[in-house]
């Protein structure tokens, strides 16, 4: 398994970051608490201050042994020196973003509830894929449903990292973990927590990495 790809994966949401600080603060939480992987989501227009909160996003995870994922914008994670960029339904296809970014980073991609998406994103080489909303989400509520059996189904078909997300509670992280999943990926349970570093901690131990 690629190192760094197993264990608790922080989101990013501006709005509850702001409650601890801004987004390098909490991040810097969460780091604290032991995530391995940190995905830096961010939609506004504000090009500048997204390039400097990436950047020292980076140095930040890199200090802390983790790894820092570009959510959607390829371009930005390239200029930032991100670990790789995370891909959804309308983002650049994996092929682009390899060609952009190379051989070494990260591309992961989302998958819903969708073994053939996934199937697809193999192929085409991604490095780890996400599925879900595994339960119901508070920052997406529209989220199509994913079942815990595709979890299983598609590391043990594809071979390669599985990512759990969304409504995903710390009493939930030992099924996910038994489902399969290599990652689950957090965001209102770490970052709209009151101590995103005791959150994440809780995570952490209770998935087991």
């Amino acid at each position: 398994m690629t190192p760094g790809l197993h264990g608790l994966y922080a989101v990013t949401d501006g709005t509850l970051c702001a409650a601890h600080g801004g987004v390098v603060a909490a991040v810097g939480r969460a780091l604290e608490g032991g995530a391995c992987l940190v995905q830096y989501r961010d939609k506004s227009a504000d090009a500048a201050r997204r390039l400097a909160e990436a950047r020292t996003l980076v140095a930040a995870c890199h200090r802390a042994g983790a790894l820092l994922i570009v959510n959607d914008d390829v371009e930005l994670a390239r200029v930032a020196g991100a670990d790789g960029v995370h891909l959804g339904r309308d983002d650049d296809a994996v092929a682009a973003a390899r060609a952009r970014l190379g051989a070494r980073s990260l591309i992961g991609v989302s998958c819903y509830g969708s073994i053939e998406r996934a199937r697809a994103a193999a192929a085409a080489g991604a490095d780890y894929l996400a599925f879900g909303s595994m339960h119901p989400s508070p920052t997406k509520p529209d989220a199509v449903s994913a079942p815990y059996p595709l979890l299983g189904q598609a590391r043990q078909e594809l071979g390669l990292p599985v990512c759990a997300i969304g409504g995903i509670r710390v009493e939930h992280a030992a099924a996910m973990r038994d489902a399969g999943a290599s990652l689950i990926a957090v965001v209102s349970g770490v970052f709209g927590a009151a101590d995103p570093a005791a959150a994440t901690r809780a995570y952490a131990l209770a998935f087991g990495g």
